[in-house]
């Protein structure tokens, strides 16, 4: 065998290694993606916050739509008695992978199908709810991220206090009221909870039913949490905050940015989105979701908005502005 043969047999040896250990999106397939969301859909006005941070995330990975992957996305609209049956619609479907914005989005695509992977962007709890069996061993067809660590709302709602030094009674609206440590917190800062499920909330109605309730309890501020009904009525809830002077929390840190809210302390929400396309990259690599251990949040930010403080009237403490991460002027 000459040397020139030899060096060409090599050369071919070496592009077939190559080749058969390129990336999956890489191949001659379109991945099939489901994607469930409680959320309203997506328009022009108003796209799809989760949506978009989970497609950015994939193109950082080299994936292009279109070309390694389709989306087959299902927007409930804040209505939870819808996400059965659309999670049912993409089980049958047969897609590649559903990746999944919340809990109960979680919990209803985990009963439409054991055998399809599913990768959580974010969920209260998965061993206590069932979804796996530990967070080191998954053990069955979820895998992902959870969302919200013990202790965290706690933490928000020193800041919170910190930053309102009044505050006595607390509304705190949202839905699935984790045991997260925020009623021990409380109780500590002498400040009462009242909770208001906004799960069952499907119009601008009966949000404001609940809001004027609020009203009647005399609270001095508002802790709205991350339950997707904020999102579809933002601007009712807005105009609520600013209409009574009440100073507010929230988890979603992007409507303290681009919204009225005062402070928000929370997991990075961008980031569990766009992570979860590093589940769903190693998936279609090959990786089990019973072998892929779920990820705890890696980020937390305290957002502070001084615009809404000065319309409030309040001067937000130099130990808080030391702490945030962003603040709005």
């Amino acid at each position: 065998m000459t040397l020139r043969v030899a060096l060409h047999i090599a050369l071919v040896m070496i592009a077939v290694s190559v080749l058969s250990a390129l990336p999956a999106l890489a191949k001659d397939k379109i991945w099939h993606i489901g994607f469930l969301d409680l959320n309203p859909p997506p328009t022009t006005e108003r796209p799809s916050f989760n949506l978009n941070a989970f497609r950015q995330g994939l193109g950082e990975l080299g994936y292009e739509e279109g070309r390694n992957y389709v989306i087959d996305a299902r927007f409930a609209d804040t209505d939870r008695s819808r996400l059965p049956a659309l999670a049912q619609e993409l089980a049958d479907r047969s897609v590649d992978v559903i990746v999944t914005i919340g809990t109960v989005t979680t919990r209803a695509a985990k009963a439409a199908t054991s055998t399809i992977p599913i990768v959580m962007a974010g969920s209260n709890d998965p061993v206590g709810n069932g979804f796996v069996a530990s967070l080191a061993h998954p053990g069955g067809n979820v895998t992902g991220l959870t969302r919200l660590p013990s202790g965290l709302l706690g933490k928000g709602l020193q800041l919170f206090k910190e930053t309102v030094p009044n505050i006595s009674r607390l509304a705190l609206l949202g839905a699935d009221f984790p045991n997260s440590g925020l009623s021990t917190t409380a109780g500590a800062l002498n400040i009462a909870v009242l909770d208001h499920d906004t799960s069952e909330v499907h119009s601008a109605s009966e949000l404001n039913s609940i809001l004027s309730k609020i009203i009647e309890e005399h609270v001095d501020a508002v802790f709205v949490m991350s339950n997707f009904v904020d999102l579809k009525y933002r601007n009712e809830l807005f105009d609520f905050l600013a209409k009574n002077t009440l100073p507010s929390m929230f988890e979603e840190n992007f409507l303290v940015e681009h919204g009225q809210g005062l402070i928000s302390y929370y997991t990075d929400i961008r980031e569990l989105r766009r992570r979860a396309a590093y589940f769903v990259d190693k998936i279609f690599k090959g990786a089990k979701p019973a072998d892929l251990p779920v990820e705890d949040p890696a980020r937390f930010e305290l957002v502070v908005n001084l615009q809404t403080a000065r319309m409030l009237g309040l001067t937000v403490p130099s130990s808080v502005l030391s702490f945030a991460g962003k603040i709005v002027e």
